[in-house]
């Protein structure tokens, strides 16, 4: 059975190509490729008509939240996806999920319709609420490659590349496509764990001088999205 609940600090870092390729050499020796090692990850982020949780987030308040379903690939109707609630509050990231079939999720985040009851499903369902009305906002896919620690299970790397993200034909059952939302030079690492990073990956990034940095993928297509819209407005009112 997969984890539900997650409690980490996640760390996120750009680093380039050539820097990817020497951290793999080191890494392989303290991990090993996680049950998700490499996938395409596909996401619907939920937000209200106004995006206020992403703008709020934005504003890198202590506490945050984000609701979104994922996939590992691209599903019909009926196969399995993960309802997310993730939260962070001071520094610290709380993850909550539940499996269930993709017209289910859908059910249960368009028209608040409960699949089950369980603690998490109750706990997503208070922010449902909360918000009286979220809708799917933003589709926002990447591949990913994923290692796990070889002792300790709560620390995983992950890079991810090919970040891509579309404001409309919003469906888990269409393929990734969109715009993009890093430079092909970089790569996403991020870093989670639950105690401090090892000595080992502590040297890499200093003699390398790679230093953690802020990056939403969602904060990011939202930036770009209303960069869209103003020059698409700039360009309305040039031609009457």
């Amino acid at each position: 059975m997969s984890q539900k609940k997650f409690k980490r600090h996640e760390k996120k870092y750009l680093i380039t190509q050539k820097q990817y390729h020497e951290l793999l050499d080191v890494l392989c020796q303290y991990m090993t490729p996680d049950k998700y090692h490499l996938s395409t990850i596909r996401n619907i982020y939920y937000d209200t008509d106004d995006y206020y949780m992403i703008r709020h987030s934005i504003e890198k308040p202590i506490y945050k939240e984000k609701i979104r379903i994922r996939s590992y690939r691209t599903v019909d109707s009926s196969k399995n996806v993960f309802v997310e609630l993730k939260k962070k509050y001071n520094g610290i990231v709380y993850k909550s999920r539940e499996e269930m079939p993709y017209q289910t999720a859908c059910d249960f985040l368009d028209k608040k319709v409960k699949p089950f009851n369980t603690q998490i499903i109750n706990e997503i369902s208070y922010v449902l609420d909360y918000y009286k009305v979220l809708k799917p906002r933003i589709y926002i896919s990447y591949k990913r490659e994923a290692f796990l620690g070889k002792e300790d299970k709560n620390f995983r790397i992950t890079f991810d590349t090919d970040i891509q993200w579309r404001d409309y034909d919003i469906d888990l059952t269409k393929e990734p496509y969109g715009y993009q939302i890093l430079d092909d030079k970089y790569i996403l690492m991020e870093v989670k764990t639950i105690m401090g990073l090892p000595r080992w990956l502590l040297d890499f990034l200093g003699y390398n001088q790679i230093y953690k940095q802020s990056f939403s993928k969602y904060g990011n297509a939202y930036k770009q999205l209303i960069a869209k819209k103003k020059e698409e407005k700039q360009y309305t009112e040039m031609i009457k």
